[in-house]
C-alpha cells in the first residue's frame, strides 16, 4: 500500500495487476487501484478534481485531469472517507503513476493534495536490473 498525507488528509493507494484484462501479445497490460481518501482534519472538505500522471516502462507519460473521481466530487467531514476503485492500461508490463487532487474547504478555500506515486508491476514479468 502507499501512503500519502495533506494537510491531515490521508490518500492510500492499493494498486493490483488484472491479467483476465490484458494480452502481452497485445501489449495491453491494466492495473485496478483502489484509493482510500480520509478526513483526519478539522474541517469538511470537497474533492472537486484530479490530475494524473501516468508512466509506461518505456518512459512515456500521459496526463489526465478532470472533475471528481469516479464521476463523484465527494465531501468528507472530519473522521469520514471515501473509497473508490479506479482502472489503467499500459502499453508496457510496468509503469507507475503520480497525482493531485483539488480539494475546497467549506469556506471556500482552494488547496491540492498529493496522491502517492505508486507502481505498476505485472507479477508474471521477469525484470531485468542493470
Amino acid at each position: 500500500m502507499y501512503r500519502a498525507i495533506t494537510r491531515k488528509i490521508e490518500v492510500t493507494v492499493e494498486p493490483s495487476f488484472s491479467p483476465e484484462q490484458s494480452s502481452a501479445d497485445q501489449s495491453r497490460f491494466f492495473w485496478a487501484y483502489t484509493v482510500v481518501i480520509t478526513n483526519n482534519g478539522d474541517e469538511t472538505v470537497q474533492l472537486r478534481s484530479r490530475h494524473w500522471i501516468i508512466t509506461d516502462a518505456a518512459g512515456r507519460q500521459q496526463e489526465v485531469r478532470g472533475e471528481g473521481v469516479i464521476g463523484e466530487q465527494p465531501v468528507l467531514a472530519p473522521g469520514e472517507h471515501f473509497e473508490y476503485t479506479s482502472g489503467v492500461p499500459l502499453s508496457t508490463a510496468s509503469g507507475f503513476m503520480t497525482g493531485r487532487y483539488q480539494m475546497v474547504t467549506d469556506s471556500g478555500e482552494r488547496f491540492e493534495i498529493d496522491v502517492p506515486t505508486f507502481s505498476l508491476d505485472n507479477p508474471h514479468h521477469k525484470r531485468v536490473l542493470n
